[in-house]
C-alpha cells in the first residue's frame, strides 16, 4: 500500500532571483518530502541580468534571457504566486503581498534583487524608469526601439549613473539605435568627477569604447528633477530626453525599511549561513543581502555561488540539522559588453578586450540559461511487470490525467449513466437532466441549483479556489440567474493540522472574494483528505426567467465571452512544455468573474458555459435542445496565447478524444479546429442572441475589457455543427 507523505512545513522563496532559481532547480532533482514550496515573484518569468545588455543591444530575444518560473516551479513541485511582496513579519512569520494577501511560512528566503529607481529625485516615477526591475525596463525599451524603427528617428536617451551597468547599457542602447535608424543620441550622466568611480581599472578602455559608440559623457552633473522633456540639471537647464533610464548604483527595495529586519544601508544583514542575523528561520541571498561576515559588491556571480549553500541550509533548517557556511570568493572575472558583439574582461587588475571575449561571455551565459531551458528528465516509477488485462490500454502513452475539466468523465459515459435512472416526476423540478443546472419551483420563486468541482491544476490553493468558484458560477450565470448561496466541498492532500488551517483559510478567503462579489454567500460545506487537492461548490441562484439550452433560433448570433485552449495549455504545463507567461495570463483570465458578461447576456435566447466537453460539445447541446444547427467561423474564435502552437505540435488534453467522438465537426481541420474539442475550465459563456442585439452586446462586452467575439450563427437544419475556415 502506497503511503502519501503528509505536508508539515511551508518553505517560501520571496523573489525569483538567480539564487532562488538555482535552488528550485536543485529542489526538483532532490526534493525534501513533507515540505510545501512556494515561490513569490511579481511576474511569471525572471530575467537573467547577465544577458540584459545583449538583449538591449539586439543580440538576444526576450525569451532567451528569461527564466520561466512557472515551468521551473512545476519541475520543482512548487507553487508559484505571481505577486509582489510589500511586507515581511519575521515574528509572525508572514509575508504580505500587494492587495493584502498574507502568506505564512515556517522557513523563508528573500532574493528580490535591487532597484535602480531614484524616488528621492522629484519626477522619477513619472518621467523615468530604473534599469531594475529588468522586466519593466526591457519592455519599455522594446516599445521605444520599435517606435524609432517605425519613424526612422530616435529621440535622445539619458542614462543616469556611470557605473559598470550604466556604461554597459549606454553602449547597448546606442548600438541598437544606430542599427535601427543609423543614428543614436545617448548621454551618460554621472554626479562624480569620473565614470566608473568604484571600478578604476577598466576606466580608460571603457571611456574609449563609449566614445567609439558615440555616447556623450557628462560628469560632475547633478539632477534636480525629472521632467517630461528630460532631466533638469542643478543649473536649471534641461537635458532633452525621450527616454531616461536610472542606473545610479544598487539600491535596496524601499519596503524592507518597514520590516523589523536588521539592515545595512537598506540591505538585509545575513551571517555566514545566509540566515538573517536576527532570525534563524529567515534567509536572504543575492543583491538584496548584505554579507556581514564578508562584505562584497553587488554582483550576480556571488548569487550563483551562494545557491548550493542556500539549498543545503534551507533543507537543513527544515530537517533540524546543522548548517554550513558560505565563503564568497575574493575576486571574480568581470565581463562587460561593449554594445556590439565585443566585450571587456577585468580581473586581478588586468584588462583584456575584443570580440573573442564576447564569445567567452556568450558561452558562459548560454550555459547558465541552458540549465533552465533544458530541464532534466526525472525518473518515473516503474510499472509492475504483471498487470491485469487492459491496464496498458488505459494507460495509453503514459500522459498523466489532466486536471481541471480535463479530468472529467466523457459526455457519453455520463449520459449513459443518467439515462439509466428513472425519469423525474416531481412537479417542483422544472427541468430534466442535461441542462447546465436544475430549475426548481419554490413557492413563487424559480431557483437554479448546480454543483461542480475541480481537481487542482495549480499548487496555489487561493488561485485554484478563485478559478473553481468562477467555474461553478458559470452554470448559474449561463441560466440568467443571480447567485444566492454556496456550499464548499474541499479535498486536501494529507498535511498537518497547521497546514490544513493555513490552506483552508486561503481557499475560503479567495472563494468568498469571488462568490461574495457575485452576490452569493458561503453558508457551509464539507472537507476531507485525499490524494490530491480538489475544490468544488454547490450553488443556488434565483431567476425570474431562466435561460436554458432550448430557445436558440435560426439567424441568432453566437457570442463567446472568453478564449478557448485552456485544456491544451494545462496539459502542456503538466508536461513542462508550456510558456510560463502564457500560463500565467490564462490563469489570470480564468480567475476573473463573468458577472458583467452574464448581465449583458440576460436577454439571450439560449445560453451555456463552455467547460469540459469543449466548445463543440456544448454548442451541440444547444443545437439539440433547440432543434437547429450552427455555423462556426473558426478564425473568429478567440484563443489563449500559445494554444494554437501547442495544438499544432500535437499536445492534447486526456479528454480530447472522447470530446471529438461525441461532437465531431467534420469540416474543421488544423490546430485551431482541434481546439473545438479542447476541455475548458472556467470557460466563457456561449449565448445565442438575436442578430439585431448582437452588435450592441459586443460593444458593451468590449467596453468591460472582455475578449468576447461573434463566432458564428444558428442556422436551419439538423442539430449539427458546420464551419467555415478562411
Amino acid at each position: 500500500m502506497q503511503t502519501h507523505i503528509p505536508l508539515t512545513r511551508d518553505l517560501v522563496l520571496i523573489g525569483g532571483g538567480h539564487t532562488h532559481a538555482l535552488v528550485l532547480l536543485k529542489w526538483g532533482m532532490r526534493p525534501l518530502p513533507g515540505v510545501r514550496v512556494t515561490v513569490i515573484n511579481p511576474g511569471p518569468t525572471a530575467p537573467y541580468s547577465g544577458m540584459l545588455p545583449g538583449h538591449i543591444a539586439g543580440h538576444y530575444t526576450r525569451d532567451e534571457l528569461e527564466i520561466d518560473l512557472v515551468r521551473l516551479a512545476r519541475f520543482a513541485g512548487a507553487r508559484i504566486i505571481v505577486g509582489r511582496a510589500e511586507n515581511l513579519d519575521p515574528n509572525a512569520k508572514t509575508i504580505t503581498l500587494t492587495g493584502g494577501r498574507v502568506i505564512p511560512y515556517d522557513v523563508a528566503s528573500v532574493d528580490i534583487g535591487i532597484t535602480s529607481e531614484l524616488p528621492q529625485i522629484p519626477g522619477f516615477s513619472e518621467y523615468a524608469i530604473g534599469a531594475k526591475p529588468l522586466d519593466i525596463y526591457a519592455e519599455t525599451w522594446a516599445n521605444f526601439l520599435a517606435e524609432a524603427k517605425a519613424s526612422g528617428h530616435a529621440k535622445p536617451v539619458a542614462v543616469v549613473g556611470a557605473g559598470v551597468a550604466g556604461v554597459e547599457l549606454s553602449m547597448a542602447m546606442a548600438h541598437a539605435l544606430r542599427a535601427a535608424t543609423g543614428h543614436a543620441d545617448v548621454t551618460l550622466i554621472e554626479a562624480a568627477d569620473t565614470i566608473l568611480p568604484a571600478d578604476p581599472t577598466p576606466r580608460a578602455r571603457l571611456r574609449k569604447s563609449l566614445e567609439e559608440c558615440s555616447v556623450s559623457i557628462r560628469t560632475k552633473t547633478c539632477i534636480s528633477e525629472f521632467t517630461a522633456q528630460g532631466p533638469r540639471l542643478k543649473d536649471g537647464s534641461i537635458l532633452p530626453a525621450g527616454l531616461t533610464i536610472g542606473v545610479a548604483g544598487a539600491l535596496p527595495h524601499p519596503w524592507l525599511q518597514n520590516t523589523d529586519l536588521a539592515l545595512t544601508d537598506g540591505f538585509i544583514d545575513v551571517n555566514s549561513y545566509l540566515q538573517t542575523t536576527d532570525n534563524e528561520d529567515l534567509f536572504a541571498a543575492g543583491d538584496c543581502a548584505h554579507l556581514t561576515h564578508a562584505p562584497r559588491p553587488k554582483a550576480g556571480v556571488y548569487a550563483v555561488r551562494a545557491a548550493p549553500v542556500l539549498f543545503d541550509n534551507l533543507r537543513a533548517r527544515l530537517i533540524g540539522q546543522a548548517l554550513r557556511p558560505f565563503h564568497p570568493q575574493k575576486d571574480y572575472l568581470k565581463l562587460i559588453t561593449l554594445g556590439e558583439k565585443s566585450a571587456l574582461a577585468e580581473k586581478w587588475g588586468r584588462v583584456w578586450y575584443g570580440p573573442w571575449l564576447w564569445w567567452v561571455k556568450n558561452r558562459i551565459d548560454q550555459k547558465f540559461m541552458r540549465m533552465f531551458k533544458e530541464l532534466p528528465d526525472m525518473a518515473h516509477a516503474e510499472l509492475p511487470s504483471v498487470m491485469a488485462q487492459d491496464v496498458a490500454h488505459e494507460l495509453g502513452d503514459g500522459q498523466p490525467i489532466c486536471a481541471g475539466c480535463g479530468a472529467k468523465v466523457s459526455a457519453g459515459t455520463l449520459g449513459q449513466a443518467l439515462l439509466s435512472l428513472p425519469a423525474v416526476h416531481r412537479p417542483d423540478v422544472l427541468t430534466g437532466r442535461g441542462d447546465d443546472a436544475a430549475i426548481l419551483q419554490i413557492g413563487g420563486q424559480k431557483q437554479v441549483l448546480t454543483t461542480d468541482h475541480l481537481k487542482a491544476f495549480t499548487e496555489d490553493p487561493a488561485l485554484m479556489a478563485r478559478i473553481a468558484a468562477v467555474h461553478a458560477l458559470g452554470d448559474i450565470w449561463a441560466m440568467g440567474a443571480t447567485p444566492q448561496a454556496a456550499l464548499a466541498s474541499i479535498i486536501l492532500p494529507r498535511m498537518s493540522a497547521r497546514l490544513q488551517s493555513r490552506t483552508l483559510t486561503e481557499i475560503m478567503s479567495a472563494a468568498q472574494s469571488v462568490l461574495g462579489a457575485a452576490g452569493a454567500e458561503i453558508v457551509g460545506g464539507h472537507t476531507t483528505q485525499g490524494a490530491e487537492m480538489t475544490i468544488g461548490f454547490t450553488l443556488t441562484g434565483l431567476a425570474e426567467h431562466p435561460i436554458t439550452h432550448a430557445g436558440a433560433q435560426p439567424g441568432d448570433v453566437l457570442i463567446l465571452t472568453r478564449p478557448i485552449g485552456s485544456g491544451v495549455l494545462l496539459a502542456a504545463e503538466m508536461q513542462t512544455k508550456a510558456n510560463g507567461a502564457h500560463i500565467a495570463a490564462m490563469l489570470h483570465e480564468m480567475s476573473r468573474p463573468q458577472t458583467q458578461a452574464a448581465q449583458l447576456l440576460r436577454g439571450a435566447h439560449a445560453m451555456t458555459d463552455v467547460t469540459g466537453f469543449g466548445l463543440a460539445g456544448h454548442l451541440l447541446a444547444l443545437c439539440r435542445a433547440s432543434g437547429v444547427g450552427a455555423q462556426l467561423d473558426i478564425q473568429a474564435i478567440p484563443l489563449y496565447a500559445g494554444a494554437a502552437e501547442l495544438s499544432g505540435a500535437g499536445v492534447r488534453s486526456t479528454l480530447y478524444a472522447s470530446n471529438l467522438a461525441q461532437a465531431p465537426v467534420p469540416e474543421a481541420t488544423g490546430p485551431a479546429a482541434a481546439l473545438l474539442h479542447d476541455p475548458q475550465t472556467a470557460g466563457g459563456l456561449l449565448a445565442a442572441v438575436a442578430p439585431q442585439q448582437a452588435p450592441e452586446i459586443l460593444r458593451a462586452l468590449s467596453a468591460q475589457g472582455l475578449r468576447a467575439a461573434a463566432i458564428g450563427q444558428m442556422i436551419k437544419g439538423p442539430a449539427e455543427i458546420r464551419c467555415q475556415q478562411g
